[in-house]
């Protein structure tokens, strides 16, 4: 019984605000993950609330750049719903607005992709050495300026963002271990392992388009 009682005295201080904080990120990330597994619209909705939720995890974690990126995050996924919602097929004046076709990159994109993911990753790091404390600045700005260039490339609903986001999962994992954020850690794990059945789902869908 003592055993008990103290396990749950331990479970509970173990709750801070903190905590409840990360455990709704996890949840509303987990509906994120599965509407973008399915190329719902939906996904967008997902995508204001995290960051809601993830600016005050990241301030308090000292990952700076990622809460600051939240700003972008938001104005993204208002711009991704309408033009995922809203999208206008080029077929002449009786064009109809749609939903937005899921399409390779085109290979004119690719090197200015690259090259702004390039620059902004240098600019973040450079702000994150010189003006803050941060202990991870080569992570953290990596991880932050991939997730910029690859909310883009979802927004475009281009399917080699699920790489994009791969790569980015797969290192944040040990980035938020190592900052002992673990539901976080939990969640991008997921998100890893999604990755790859979501490229293989969206292939499929775009198999169906045609």
């Amino acid at each position: 019984m003592q055993i008990l009682q103290q396990f749950l005295t331990d479970f509970g201080s173990w709750w801070t605000p903190d905590r409840i904080l990360e455990a709704l990120g996890f949840l509303t990330g987990l509906f994120y993950i599965y509407y973008e597994y399915h190329a719902n619209a939906k996904v967008w909705i997902a995508t204001i609330i995290m960051p809601a939720i993830s600016i005050w995890v990241y301030f308090r974690a000292g990952i700076y750049a990622d809460f600051g990126i939240n700003i972008y995050y938001f104005l993204m996924a208002i711009y991704g719903y309408l033009h995922w919602t809203r999208h206008k097929s080029k077929r002449g004046k009786d064009s109809e607005r749609k939903a937005l076709p899921i399409s390779h990159t085109p290979k004119r994109v690719w090197f200015p992709w690259i090259a702004t993911t390039a620059a902004i990753y240098l600019g973040i790091a450079s702000i994150l050495i010189f003006l803050t404390d941060s202990t991870v600045p080569w992570i953290d700005a990596f991880t932050t300026a991939l997730s910029i260039t690859a909310t883009w490339l979802l927004a475009r609903k281009y399917i080699e963002q699920w790489w994009a986001w791969m790569i980015v999962d797969a290192v944040c994992v040990g980035l938020f271990i190592y900052k002992g954020i673990y539901f976080y850690a939990v969640l991008y794990s997921i998100y890893t392992a999604i990755c790859i059945a979501g490229f293989m789902k969206w292939k499929k869908l775009m198999q169906e388009q045609k």
